[in-house]
């Protein structure tokens, strides 16, 4: 049996192993696992060293993405930069970290149509903010502005910018009817519901990309939708950054998109029902 698994805490609502299993099942890896395990910043270095050699990987969630790096034997340069792996491969007896969560900002907005604006903003400073910003310069984006309520919160997010070799202009949310004159994209990097006393100004974007993928469609992507604007969810970016860790964990490309997909809008579903 080969193993891999997302770790976090908590993590019991994680996509992750549907989207994993489901991979699995269409490539006919009928001899892999993967696994939900409740995981602390303070467990995991024991967690990871008691590994054994039947393990292909790990998925990560904050605050683990950061924590991880010491108990890493390699690390990509894009982790490095972004200050986080969401990802651990193990080959040969080491560990190695890399990001994917760019790739999926990236896939999820190409998948959409959405091109790159000659302006974007992105709401919030934490860690998807960073991630974000990587995704925006690969997609050659000019100019950036990040949104935040005071500007001490995107210390993290700017020194991040600083190894990406950007430099994004830093607002505040009492600034936003300006910031948004003229943007291409709007990036929501704010936690479900928090976005929503913003969107009757988000309203006229003509894009806009928001990290939460339930319950969808949120009020800020609705006004956007209502306006004639193209709306792009989380479930997007989390499916493909997972896609690219199906690639990096079995060495099989291309991941099958299509099943894992199906996978997860069908565990969405269930979700909503039940609630």
């Amino acid at each position: 049996m080969t193993r891999a698994a997302v770790l976090g805490s908590p993590i019991a609502h994680s996509l992750s192993p549907y989207l994993h299993r489901a991979a699995y099942a269409a490539l006919g890896l009928g001899d892999w696992r993967y696994d939900a395990i409740e995981c602390d910043e303070a467990g995991l270095p024991a967690l990871v060293e008691g590994l054994g050699p039947e393990w292909a990987g790990l998925s990560l969630t904050m605050p683990l993405k950061r924590a991880v790096f010491p108990l890493l034997d390699s690390v990509s340069d894009l982790a490095v930069q972004v200050g986080g792996a969401n990802t651990v491969v193990f080959a040969g007896g080491r560990a190695h970290g890399e990001n994917t969560d760019v790739h999926g900002i990236v896939q999820a907005l190409a998948e959409a149509g959405v091109g790159a604006p000659g302006s974007a903003v992105i709401l919030g400073g934490g860690a998807t903010a960073a991630s974000a910003l990587a995704a925006l310069r690969e997609m050659g984006v000019a100019e950036t502005t990040l949104v935040v309520r005071e500007p001490g919160r995107a210390a993290e997010t700017l020194e991040a910018a600083e190894r990406l070799e950007v430099a994004p202009a830093v607002q505040t949310f009492d600034k936003l009817d300006v910031v948004l004159d003229g943007a291409g994209l709007v990036v929501s990097t704010l936690p479900s519901g928090a976005a929503d006393g913003f969107a009757a100004r988000l309203a006229g974007v003509p894009a806009l990309f928001d990290v939460v993928y339930s319950p969808w469609p949120t009020t800020a992507a609705a006004a956007v939708l209502a306006a004639g604007g193209t709306v792009v969810g989380g479930f997007p970016m989390l499916l493909h950054q997972a896609v690219r860790q199906v690639e990096l964990m079995t060495g099989r490309a291309p991941a099958p998109v299509e099943p894992m997909r199906a996978a997860g809008e069908a565990e969405i579903a269930r979700r909503t029902r039940g609630a």
